[in-house]
């Protein structure tokens, strides 16, 4: 089975190569404390018109751990080798998916446990204490974050690597808890454990992967 470029998967998962473009910076800033966390989910909460900041940031965080999996996932699809994130640079505007610059070296075997260490460990785990310190979310919320934005790459690669490596991953002990993946011998499918909050936005309805099957009365 033909993978097609990362950048025919969708803007989740394409990347910028060449020389470091101007004004990006390490994407290790992207859980500073002085970092543009902060404006992004202010920003997201006035796009959906919540005035909770925690719906905002989880929202947010939802839409970085999302980038951060495409990318990673597809790579190591495409290649076999895990993208040198350690070494990317980004910009954050205000909405949509940031745009990623990556250096051009191949990085090491993607196996899962690598890929674990590089996403979960090394950028969405700071992630996560980084929106946690703006407003208070529950550490298995953010967890059911980065499992949904998983399978949700995976399912968008739809290649079978893809699907193996996402159902290696949520075997990690962290991601295995926010919830049920499809049995082996069914199409990857996901229903959460938890939920990302988005019901409670004006136009909110329930995700596809959602714990509740019906959106909650109370929105308060």
């Amino acid at each position: 089975m033909t993978v097609p470029p990362l950048s025919a998967l969708g803007p989740y998962f394409a990347t910028l190569a060449g020389p470091p473009p101007a004004g990006f910076r390490p994407l290790r800033e992207l859980s500073a404390a002085d970092g543009p966390l902060a404006g992004r989910v202010a920003e997201v909460g006035r796009v959906l018109g919540t005035d909770e900041v925690r719906v905002a940031a989880s929202t947010a965080h939802l839409g970085l751990a999302a980038r951060l999996w495409s990318v990673a996932l597809g790579t190591a699809v495409t290649t076999g080798r895990l993208p040198d994130l350690d070494g990317a640079r980004f910009t954050l505007p205000p909405q949509g998916p940031f745009d990623l610059w990556l250096p051009a070296a191949p990085g090491p075997e993607a196996t899962p446990a690598a890929l674990y260490e590089l996403v979960m460990d090394r950028h969405l785990h700071p992630l996560a204490d980084a929106v946690r310190a703006l407003t208070p979310l529950a550490a298995g919320l953010l967890a059911g974050n980065a499992a949904s934005a998983l399978v949700g790459a995976a399912r968008q690669v739809a290649t079978p690597p893809a699907t193996a490596l996402a159902r290696a991953l949520l075997a990690f002990p962290d991601l295995a808890a926010t919830g049920t993946a499809t049995p082996p011998d069914r199409p990857l499918a996901f229903r959460r454990a938890s939920c990302c909050l988005y019901y409670r936005t004006p136009s909110g309805g329930l995700c596809g992967d959602c714990v509740f099957t019906r959106v909650p009365k109370s929105r308060r």
